[in-house]
Protein backbone atom coordinates (compact mmCIF):
# COMPACT_ATOMS: atom_id res chain seq x y z
CA UNK A 1 0.00 0.00 0.00
CA UNK A 2 0.83 3.62 -0.45
CA UNK A 3 1.84 5.66 2.43
CA UNK A 4 -1.21 8.00 2.08
CA UNK A 5 -3.59 7.41 4.59
CA UNK A 6 -7.81 6.99 3.97
CA UNK A 7 -10.17 8.93 5.72
CA UNK A 8 -13.34 7.89 7.51
CA UNK A 9 -15.28 8.85 4.58
CA UNK A 10 -13.46 6.29 1.83
CA UNK A 11 -13.31 3.40 4.10
CA UNK A 12 -14.69 0.37 2.25
CA UNK A 13 -16.49 -2.40 4.01
CA UNK A 14 -14.36 -4.58 5.14
CA UNK A 15 -16.31 -8.28 4.40
CA UNK A 16 -16.13 -6.61 0.19
CA UNK A 17 -12.94 -8.17 0.24
CA UNK A 18 -14.28 -11.89 0.36
CA UNK A 19 -16.86 -10.98 -2.44
CA UNK A 20 -14.00 -9.07 -4.52
CA UNK A 21 -11.44 -12.31 -4.27
CA UNK A 22 -14.70 -15.09 -5.16
CA UNK A 23 -15.61 -12.49 -8.14
CA UNK A 24 -14.98 -8.88 -8.85
CA UNK A 25 -18.32 -8.22 -10.95
CA UNK A 26 -20.39 -10.21 -7.63
CA UNK A 27 -18.51 -7.49 -5.64
CA UNK A 28 -19.42 -4.38 -7.97
CA UNK A 29 -23.33 -5.69 -8.45
CA UNK A 30 -23.18 -5.53 -4.37
CA UNK A 31 -20.85 -2.67 -3.53
CA UNK A 32 -21.14 -0.28 -6.72
CA UNK A 33 -24.68 -1.03 -7.90
CA UNK A 34 -26.24 -1.97 -4.12
CA UNK A 35 -27.86 -5.09 -5.65
CA UNK A 36 -28.43 -7.60 -3.27
CA UNK A 37 -30.52 -11.24 -3.22
CA UNK A 38 -29.75 -14.04 -0.41
CA UNK A 39 -29.89 -17.64 -1.30
CA UNK A 40 -29.87 -21.09 1.17
CA UNK A 41 -26.33 -20.13 1.71
CA UNK A 42 -26.11 -16.43 2.26
CA UNK A 43 -29.22 -16.57 4.67
CA UNK A 44 -27.75 -19.23 6.89
CA UNK A 45 -24.73 -17.75 7.02
CA UNK A 46 -25.99 -14.02 7.90
CA UNK A 47 -28.10 -15.48 10.99
CA UNK A 48 -25.14 -17.09 12.11
CA UNK A 49 -23.78 -14.21 12.03
CA UNK A 50 -26.55 -11.95 14.02
CA UNK A 51 -25.78 -14.44 16.85
CA UNK A 52 -22.44 -13.85 16.80
CA UNK A 53 -22.38 -9.66 16.19
CA UNK A 54 -24.59 -8.72 19.25
CA UNK A 55 -21.91 -6.39 21.04
CA UNK A 56 -20.84 -7.84 24.53
CA UNK A 57 -17.61 -8.83 26.63
CA UNK A 58 -17.36 -11.75 28.57
CA UNK A 59 -14.40 -12.08 31.11
CA UNK A 60 -12.89 -15.48 31.36
CA UNK A 61 -9.92 -16.39 33.47
CA UNK A 62 -7.51 -16.75 30.91
CA UNK A 63 -9.17 -14.50 28.32
CA UNK A 64 -11.32 -11.21 27.30
CA UNK A 65 -14.28 -12.47 24.52
CA UNK A 66 -15.27 -9.51 22.64
CA UNK A 67 -17.99 -9.81 19.98
CA UNK A 68 -19.06 -7.59 17.31
CA UNK A 69 -15.71 -5.14 17.69
CA UNK A 70 -16.11 -2.65 15.24
CA UNK A 71 -11.99 -2.41 13.30
CA UNK A 72 -10.49 -0.19 10.79
CA UNK A 73 -7.66 0.94 8.95
CA UNK A 74 -7.15 4.34 7.29
CA UNK A 75 -4.00 2.60 6.02
CA UNK A 76 -5.92 0.06 3.78
CA UNK A 77 -8.96 1.73 3.32
CA UNK A 78 -10.98 -1.01 5.31
CA UNK A 79 -14.27 -0.42 8.27
CA UNK A 80 -16.05 -3.84 9.78
CA UNK A 81 -16.86 -6.05 12.53
CA UNK A 82 -14.72 -8.97 13.95
CA UNK A 83 -17.08 -11.76 14.77
CA UNK A 84 -15.03 -12.15 18.08
CA UNK A 85 -11.35 -11.03 19.21
CA UNK A 86 -10.32 -13.17 22.33
CA UNK A 87 -7.49 -11.19 24.16
CA UNK A 88 -5.65 -13.79 25.64
CA UNK A 89 -3.71 -13.46 28.83
CA UNK A 90 0.05 -13.85 28.11
CA UNK A 91 3.33 -12.29 29.96
CA UNK A 92 4.44 -8.91 29.84
CA UNK A 93 8.03 -10.61 27.93
CA UNK A 94 6.17 -11.45 24.65
CA UNK A 95 6.38 -8.71 21.83
CA UNK A 96 2.54 -9.66 20.47
CA UNK A 97 1.09 -8.36 24.39
CA UNK A 98 -0.60 -4.75 24.78
CA UNK A 99 -2.77 -3.75 28.22
CA UNK A 100 -6.07 -2.87 27.99
CA UNK A 101 -7.61 0.05 29.72
CA UNK A 102 -9.20 -1.25 32.71
CA UNK A 103 -8.17 -4.50 32.45
CA UNK A 104 -4.79 -5.33 34.61
CA UNK A 105 -2.15 -7.91 33.18
CA UNK A 106 -0.87 -8.43 29.33
CA UNK A 107 -3.00 -9.68 26.57
CA UNK A 108 -2.74 -10.58 22.98
CA UNK A 109 -4.83 -10.39 20.35
CA UNK A 110 -6.68 -13.66 18.74
CA UNK A 111 -9.50 -12.57 15.56
CA UNK A 112 -11.98 -15.59 15.32
CA UNK A 113 -14.34 -15.54 12.17
CA UNK A 114 -17.08 -17.32 12.04
CA UNK A 115 -18.41 -19.12 8.86
CA UNK A 116 -21.12 -21.79 7.73
CA UNK A 117 -20.11 -24.99 6.34
CA UNK A 118 -16.31 -26.21 5.94
CA UNK A 119 -13.15 -24.80 4.96
CA UNK A 120 -12.70 -23.71 1.59
CA UNK A 121 -10.38 -24.77 -1.18
CA UNK A 122 -10.04 -20.48 -1.71
CA UNK A 123 -8.60 -18.12 0.51
CA UNK A 124 -11.89 -16.01 0.60
CA UNK A 125 -12.42 -16.68 4.35
CA UNK A 126 -8.43 -16.58 5.41
CA UNK A 127 -8.53 -12.91 3.42
CA UNK A 128 -11.26 -11.58 5.46
CA UNK A 129 -9.73 -12.84 8.91
CA UNK A 130 -6.52 -11.33 7.75
CA UNK A 131 -7.79 -7.81 7.20
CA UNK A 132 -9.61 -7.60 10.58
CA UNK A 133 -6.07 -9.01 11.88
CA UNK A 134 -4.27 -5.94 10.45
CA UNK A 135 -6.98 -3.56 11.65
CA UNK A 136 -6.28 -4.79 14.61
CA UNK A 137 -2.49 -4.08 14.22
CA UNK A 138 -3.04 -0.98 12.98
CA UNK A 139 -5.21 -0.32 16.51
CA UNK A 140 -3.15 -1.63 19.20
CA UNK A 141 0.28 -1.05 17.52
CA UNK A 142 1.63 -5.03 17.67
CA UNK A 143 1.71 -8.22 14.67
CA UNK A 144 -0.47 -10.74 15.21
CA UNK A 145 0.72 -13.89 14.11
CA UNK A 146 -2.34 -16.11 14.06
CA UNK A 147 -6.26 -16.13 14.25
CA UNK A 148 -8.47 -18.46 13.81
CA UNK A 149 -11.91 -19.50 11.36
CA UNK A 150 -14.84 -21.72 13.55
CA UNK A 151 -16.62 -23.65 10.68
CA UNK A 152 -20.28 -24.08 11.43
CA UNK A 153 -20.52 -27.62 10.09
CA UNK A 154 -17.54 -29.32 12.15
CA UNK A 155 -17.59 -27.60 14.77
CA UNK A 156 -14.23 -26.72 14.93
CA UNK A 157 -11.45 -23.62 14.65
CA UNK A 158 -9.08 -23.82 11.54
CA UNK A 159 -6.11 -21.71 12.77
CA UNK A 160 -4.92 -19.58 10.16
CA UNK A 161 -1.08 -18.27 10.72
CA UNK A 162 -0.80 -14.29 9.00
CA UNK A 163 2.09 -15.33 7.53
CA UNK A 164 3.62 -13.08 4.67
CA UNK A 165 1.98 -14.41 1.31
CA UNK A 166 -1.67 -14.07 2.86
CA UNK A 167 -0.56 -10.30 4.29
CA UNK A 168 0.19 -9.25 0.58
CA UNK A 169 -2.36 -10.97 -0.91
CA UNK A 170 -4.86 -8.73 1.38
CA UNK A 171 -3.19 -5.71 0.92
CA UNK A 172 -2.98 -6.49 -2.82
CA UNK A 173 -7.28 -6.94 -2.51
CA UNK A 174 -7.40 -4.03 -0.82
CA UNK A 175 -5.59 -1.87 -3.23
CA UNK A 176 -7.86 -3.43 -5.94
CA UNK A 177 -10.98 -2.69 -4.45
CA UNK A 178 -10.18 0.89 -4.66
CA UNK A 179 -9.48 0.84 -7.61
CA UNK A 180 -12.32 -0.42 -8.85
CA UNK A 181 -14.42 1.49 -6.44
CA UNK A 182 -13.25 4.69 -8.16
CA UNK A 183 -13.44 3.71 -11.23
CA UNK A 184 -17.13 2.72 -10.77
CA UNK A 185 -17.35 0.43 -13.61
CA UNK A 186 -18.63 -3.37 -13.22
CA UNK A 187 -16.85 -5.76 -14.84
CA UNK A 188 -18.57 -7.82 -17.45
CA UNK A 189 -19.65 -11.48 -16.46
CA UNK A 190 -17.47 -14.94 -16.88
CA UNK A 191 -19.05 -17.61 -16.53
CA UNK A 192 -17.33 -20.04 -14.17
CA UNK A 193 -19.09 -22.92 -12.09
CA UNK A 194 -18.76 -21.12 -9.16
CA UNK A 195 -21.53 -19.01 -10.00
CA UNK A 196 -24.13 -21.37 -9.54
CA UNK A 197 -23.58 -21.04 -5.60
CA UNK A 198 -23.84 -16.75 -6.10
CA UNK A 199 -26.95 -15.06 -4.65
CA UNK A 200 -26.75 -13.18 -8.07
CA UNK A 201 -26.67 -15.83 -10.43
CA UNK A 202 -29.82 -14.55 -12.10
CA UNK A 203 -28.98 -10.66 -11.63
CA UNK A 204 -25.35 -11.22 -13.23
CA UNK A 205 -26.36 -13.66 -16.05
CA UNK A 206 -23.18 -14.55 -17.13
CA UNK A 207 -24.21 -17.83 -19.25
CA UNK A 208 -26.09 -15.06 -21.00
CA UNK A 209 -23.02 -12.77 -21.77
CA UNK A 210 -20.84 -15.64 -22.74
CA UNK A 211 -23.12 -16.74 -25.52
CA UNK A 212 -23.08 -13.22 -26.38
CA UNK A 213 -19.58 -13.22 -27.12
CA UNK A 214 -19.65 -16.85 -28.63
CA UNK A 215 -22.14 -15.39 -31.27
CA UNK A 216 -19.60 -12.14 -31.75
CA UNK A 217 -17.16 -14.22 -32.31
CA UNK A 218 -18.76 -16.59 -34.65
CA UNK A 219 -20.15 -13.11 -36.74
CA UNK A 220 -16.80 -11.63 -36.75
CA UNK A 221 -14.89 -15.10 -38.12
CA UNK A 222 -17.94 -15.29 -40.50
CA UNK A 223 -17.13 -12.22 -41.82
CA UNK A 224 -13.64 -12.44 -42.17
CA UNK A 225 -14.04 -15.90 -44.20
CA UNK A 226 -16.40 -13.84 -46.30
CA UNK A 227 -14.14 -10.88 -47.31
CA UNK A 228 -11.35 -13.67 -47.75
CA UNK A 229 -13.59 -14.97 -50.86
CA UNK A 230 -13.73 -11.63 -52.21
Amino acid sequence: MSDRLFTEDELLPLSGLQHLLFCERQWALIHIEQQWDENRLTQEGRLLHERVHEPATEARPDAIVARGLRVRSLRLGLAGEADVVEFQRAGPQRADAIQLEGRAGWWVPFPVEYKRGRPKADAWDEVQLCAQALCLEETFGVRIAAGALFYGKNRRRTQVEFDAQLRAQTESLARRMHELYVAGVTPAAIYASKCEKCSLLERCMPRMSTRRRDVARYLATALRDVEGET
